[in-house]
Parts: structure tokens; sequence; C-alpha cells
């Protein structure tokens, strides 16, 4: 890679450019040291990967462009691209923070030192203001420190280069500092990853203005952007030229949370009908017959039709119905239930090394508690990009007049935010969203709910207060067998972990009305955690309700769950009782052997 040469006075398209991409180099050269020193605000040892993951799909997208690309459109490209492809929390950080630099530059075709400060300085700002709860000694803390020394420097500067070597130096001594303005960074002994991020970032751009040598990261490095063109187009309703039906007749046919992501790479307003033997796919695309090929893989085609858009897109709309239900894949609930009722399903990721799979899609439960327990495999969690979330409320747009999205709550992971990210972007309107402030069943059940309600005539607002109603007197209980998968996530500490393990203590674990894992009981052996559990859910069942509903998960504790279903049944006679393996995005915090009672009361 070519360097700035030292003694610029200004940033331009070119430059920008090739300092994204330095940047990106450098992060992922050194992503698995951010990885080791992740511990908040969660210790699940993935900020680099989520951040090198993020700021390569931008590299990927200005690398697309030609050279010479004006200032503007590499601007626009980097921003948009970190929209839709921002993954975890860390991700979201930094394509907040590109976000504000670009607004501030806006149609600049040239930023003098100056122009580039301020650039800094909306940057942290717009970083600031995008978080509920503000923590200095992170992110925040490094960003703001810079955009300082970005001000300073340019009033006493006109070399941009000069300038963002003080940027870097300043920022380095700020990141040493954030141990004492965060305690759990102090008792780790370790600098806020985040914020090393950051300033890693900042070095890999002077060290391609300087001439250093980005050097790569070891071993092969997969990232889920090859397509990140394809998705931003997609999310930005691409004007397709054909709008493309197909109907084919076979056996058994993908779940069609797969068949929708098979379908994004052709193109978008997807919709997907199943029943047992007959599938019809719509779809925006300018290569139907490629569409064609890949349902040929899975049936009969009895019938085709590739149509022109506009006329087809005003048939499809006035056959719209009221409202669609857009969830996450920790929903846990069954083809069967998601697919007939038109459910539109965002599947999370699970990551294993280099490695992304989607939930649901490319990985399931049984196979993940498999590679665990045979194999010592380590997987850890990130949730959808908003440019996916983008993609689902485009497909649910598609065939509804109104949306409802029901999500893992909002305690438990960044989905929630981020699918509301991607709404806010893409300024879309008439979707209401729901905190099921629960995981697995506990959502999945307002999901049931919420289907009823929209069969009833519900619009969406109307099904969001009842759903918020009934999530409100609802709860669960959930055990794990082994402590290992709770440690890695930051859910227990390592000293109780031993502890448990040497005595076989098994925890009991509630989520709260404010959708948080806390613990509620323990219980020393397996043989005794049913009794102790069922006695816990009668006195949160006390007066016994009217109407309730239960979903039992487990990760591969088939046995105990068919035990608790006859028991529930017996002494409650529940409107539902579903019983699931967990889902794969889930089992990665439990681990084997885990299992939960999730209770939903309608009264």
């Amino acid at each position: 890679m070519s360097s700035i040469s030292v003694g610029i006075a200004y940033l331009d398209g070119p430059r920008l450019r090739l300092s994204l991409l330095a940047a990106a180099d450098w992060i992922d050269a050194g992503r698995e040291e951010l990885n080791r020193i992740n511990v908040f605000p969660v210790p699940d040892g993935d900020t680099g990967t989520n951040f090198a993951s993020t700021l390569r799909a931008v590299a990927e997208a200005v690398r697309r462009l030609k050279p010479t690309a004006p200032l503007p459109e590499v601007l626009k490209a980097m921003a948009d691209t970190s929209i839709f492809n921002a993954r975890g929390n860390s991700g979201m950080l930094l394509s907040q923070f590109l976000l504000g630099f670009r607004e501030s530059l806006q149609d600049k075709h040239a930023a003098a030192p100056g122009d580039v400060a301020q650039a800094i300085r909306q940057g942290a700002v717009r970083l600031h203001q995008s978080l509920d709860e503000p923590v200095e000694g992170t992110i925040l803390t490094v960003a703001r420190e810079a955009a300082d020394e970005a001000e300073r420097a340019a009033l006493e500067t006109d070399n941009f280069a000069e300038l963002m070597v003080r940027v870097l130096k300043h920022s380095e001594v700020t990141l040493q500092h954030t141990p004492e303005l965060l305690s759990v960074l102090k008792e780790a002994g370790v600098v806020d990853a985040g914020a090393k991020a950051f300033v890693r970032m900042l070095e890999g751009i002077v060290r391609l203005i300087e001439g250093d040598p980005i050097l790569p990261a070891e071993g092969p490095i997969e990232y889920d952007v090859p397509d990140a063109a394809a998705l931003a187009e997609v999310a930005a309703e691409r004007d397709f030229g054909f709008c493309t039906e197909v109907l084919a007749r076979g056996e058994k046919f993908p779940p069609t949370t797969e068949i929708r992501s098979r379908l994004r790479q052709f193109g978008g307003s997807i919709v997907v009908l199943a029943t047992e033997d007959l599938l019809k796919i719509h779809v925006h695309t300018d290569t139907p017959e490629d569409v064609f090929d890949l349902v040929r893989q899975w049936g009969t085609i009895e019938t085709t039709k590739a149509e022109d858009m506009r006329e087809q897109h005003r048939e499809l709309h006035e056959s719209q119905r009221s409202v669609c239900i857009v969830t996450d894949s920790a929903c846990d609930l069954s083809d069967d239930i998601l697919d007939p009722n038109g459910v539109v399903v965002v599947p999370l990721q699970i990551i294993e090394g280099d490695k992304t799979y989607l939930d649901r899609v490319e990985i399931h439960g049984g196979e993940l508690y498999a590679r665990m327990k045979e194999e010592g495999a380590v997987f850890t969690t990130s949730q959808p990009t908003p440019g996916a979330f983008a993609q689902a409320f485009d497909d649910a747009t598609t065939v509804a007049d109104e949306v409802i999205g029901v999500f893992l709550g909002g305690a438990l992971s960044g989905t929630l935010s981020s699918a509301q990210a991607a709404a806010g972007a893409r300024g879309l309107e008439r979707i209401e969203f729901v905190d099921s402030r629960n995981a697995s069943f506990g959502l999945g059940l307002l999901v049931l709910r919420a289907i009823e309600l929209i069969e009833q005539g519900y619009n969406a607002a109307e099904t969001k207060r009842e759903l918020d109603r009934v999530r409100d007197q609802s709860g669960a209980f959930f055990t794990v067998d082994v402590f290992d998968n709770l440690l890695r996530s930051g859910r227990v500490s390592r000293g109780r972990a031993w502890l448990g393990g040497i005595l076989d203590i098994k925890p009991i674990l509630e989520v709260n009305l404010e959708g948080k894992v806390v613990p509620l009981d323990r219980v020393r052996g397996r043989e005794h955690l049913i009794p102790r559990v069922l006695r816990h859910l009668e006195r949160r069942l006390t007066p016994q309700p009217v109407s309730v509903r239960f979903g039992i998960a487990h990760a591969g504790a088939p046995d105990v769950a068919e035990r608790l279903r006859a028991d529930l049944e017996a002494r409650y006679a529940p409107r539902t009782c579903l019983v699931a393996d967990v889902a794969a995005v889930i089992g990665v915090h439990v681990g084997p052997g885990a299992w939960g009672i999730f209770y939903q009361v309608e009264d």
C-alpha cells in the first residue's frame, strides 16, 4: 500500500480512502489482543472481532471506489457501509463516530486541518449522544480527548499529517489513564478494548502517513463482508429490473429464514410463503434465472414469473395484510409456527475464531452442543447488523401496512438497539418495537401472542400495548449444568464458577422484570433442581392464573424437558406448553445441559 506524503495541507477523497484501508489493516493485525483485554461492559472477548469486522466492511466498500474518488463519495461509502455492517457494541459505536465525521464534512472536496478537527469533534459528539448511559474510561473518553487535541493542533498547524500525529500521541496518553476512570479495568489490569481499538485505528492512519508497513494479521481472516455493497443496495431499495415469482412443489423445503438468507444475494423485497409441500417466493432482482436455479435445488418448479417491477409491486401492495411481525433467531419458536404466519426472522451471529455463522441458518443448537462437548469448541455471539434488520423491515413492509418488531431483551443484547438504529437510519415509519426483556421462549411466547392478536384485527400499536402488559407479568427460571459458558460471557465470577464445580452446586437464575439475569437460589446436585424450580414457579403463579402459557427450552436435555412438560400440563392446564432445543445463540452462553421454564400470564 502506498503512503500519504508527509506535509500535506488537506484531506481529500484518495487520502481518506487510503487512510481507511490502512486503519482496517492495522486493526486486523491487533484483533486478538483487543479480544483478549475485552472486559467491559461484558468480558465476552469479541470487541476486536466486531470492531475489525465493521471497519473491514468499510474498507472493502471504499476499495471498490476509483482511487481518484472525491471526498464526498468516499465519505458516503464509509458512512453508509458502517451503518449497515456495524457488528456488536464496538462496531455500533464506531459507526456513530464515522457518521458524525461525515456529517461535519458534508460536501467538502478538500478538508483543511481545521475541518478535520471539527469532523473529529462531531464524531465524538454523535458517539456520546448515541449512548443512554455514557461511561468514562471507554472509547467515549478517548474520542472526546482526540477531538480536544485536534482542535488545539488545528490552531497551531496547517499540516494534516502533524495534526494526526498529535491526535494519536494525545489519545495514547488518554488510553493509558482509562483504568483510573473505570474500576473494572483497573481490577483486570487492562485498558478499555474499545478505546484501544479507536487508538489503533488512528495509529494505522499515522503509520500510513509516515510510511511504516502495516503487517497483516497472522492466519486467514474471513469476514462476512464480500457482499457488503449488495447489502447496502438492497437496504436502499435499489431499482431492480424484475419482480420475480416462483411457485415450487417439494417434500421438504428449508425454513423460510434460510430461504431468505439464500435469496439475499439476488435482490430484495423478499416474500416467502411455505407449506409442507408448496413454496412461493417473491423477490425483486436483476437475475430471475439465478433465483429459479436456486429454487430447483429444493423442489419442482410449477410456475415462474418475471415481469415489470412497478406493476407487480402495485398488485402485491393491493394484497397486503395489516401487520407483519419481525423477530430474531433467539425466539426458539419452530418453523412450523413462524413460516405459515409470515414472521420474518433475523438471524443473530455465532462466531468461532474468524468464522461467522448465521443462527438457525448455518448452525443449529444440536450441532453447537455436540461441538462444545466433543471438540471443546469455543463460540461467541453478536447481534445482527443494522443492514440485516433493514432488509428484514423491507421484506415486512412489502407484505404489510405496519410492522411490529419483537426482539431479544435490551438488557441482554444490543439486538433491539441495532434494529432501532436500522429503522432510524432508513427513516422507516409504521414500525412498533417491543423489548421482550427476555430470551428464548420469553421472547417466543410474546411473538406467539402477537400472531393471535393480529389475526383478531389488532393494529401494531394495539399489539404492542398488549404485549407490554403481558410481558410485565411473565418471567423465566433457568439453570446451567456447567459454568464455563457463563464465565466466558461474564455472567458469573471465576471464583463462584470454581466453587460451583467443586461442590456440584447448580444455580437457579431468574430473568427479572427489568430483563436482567439475577441469581435466585442454588441447589447441590441435579436431582434437587426440578422440585426447587417448580417450587419457585408455584410462588410466582399464586394465585393460579386463568390463562398461562409455558415454554421449556433446553440445551441437549430432552429427558428433563419432557418431565417438566408433563408436570406443568398436569398442574396448570396451560393454553400452550412448547418444548424446544434452545437456539444456538443462547446455547453459546448457557452451555450443554442447561434448561429453563418460561411462563407468560395473559389474565
